[in-house]
């Protein structure tokens, strides 16, 4: 499990800063929380999400979204333990910027839309609220900006996984939140320098630029689909 670990968490720049900085190892969760959205901890993607290819294959939309509310939802009660209970978090998100759509997306995008991400964890003896994480990405937090590949299932919203959440504050990838922690793209550009030589991620691929290197490489894993950049 440790040779696994350690390779899933050095496959990318920011998982590979986090390593560096100490955090990964304080964050691994197991396979809590909701498997349809995004955190930290040990990825579980039913769908390829890394490269510009996963993305149009798998995805209905990549949007640039910023989350502008949340609240807590689906409550579970422990009778037992530290934690008294575990929230999951609806939130809410506007869409800055519609990137790409497939020629036949399951759903049509909005200008708003809600998707249910981590929550928090509350314990027990002094009732203080921790960060709740998933896989490996960030937490999709107000306040912070993000690159998304959305895909329409079960009747709601969801990244396609692990690598289709990507920090994105001030219009510049790899630059924001992560695993509930903001990091510079010069923190990422440190993790980058460790993590595997055989990352074809698009978030790689276009750390440190804008939406329009996002769609440059859109357009060149299938030239054939939508790009947009309204």
């Amino acid at each position: 499990m440790r040779t696994i670990v350690a390779d899933r968490l050095s496959s990318g720049p920011v998982a590979a800063f986090l390593a560096l900085a100490g955090v990964a190892a304080s964050v691994l969760v197991g396979h809590g929380g909701l498997d349809t959205v995004v955190g930290c901890g040990m990825p579980s993607d039913s769908l390829p999400s890394r490269t510009a290819a996963d993305w149009i294959t798998n995805a209905d939309h990549v949007v640039v979204a910023t989350p502008t509310a949340e609240q807590d939802t689906n409550r579970r009660n422990f009778a037992k333990g530290a934690i008294q209970y575990q929230t999951d978090r609806a939130v809410t998100f506007h869409t800055d910027k519609l990137l790409w759509s497939s020629p036949r997306p399951r759903q049509q995008i909005g200008k708003d839309f809600a998707m249910v991400s981590a929550g928090w964890n509350v314990y027990r003896d002094n009732g203080k609220r921790t960060k709740r994480t998933t896989a490996a990405a960030p937490r999709l937090e107000p306040g912070h900006t993000y690159l998304l590949a959305l895909r329409w299932t079960s009747g709601q919203w969801a990244v396609l996984g692990e690598g289709a959440a990507v920090p994105f504050d001030h219009h510049t990838v790899g630059q924001g939140e992560w695993c509930g922690r903001t990091l510079s793209k010069d923190d990422v550009a440190r993790g980058e320098r460790f993590s595997r030589k055989d990352d074809h991620s698009l978030e790689k691929a276009v750390h440190g630029q804008d939406e329009q290197a996002v769609i440059r490489e859109l357009e060149r894993a299938n030239p054939e689909s939508r790009a947009r950049g309204r």
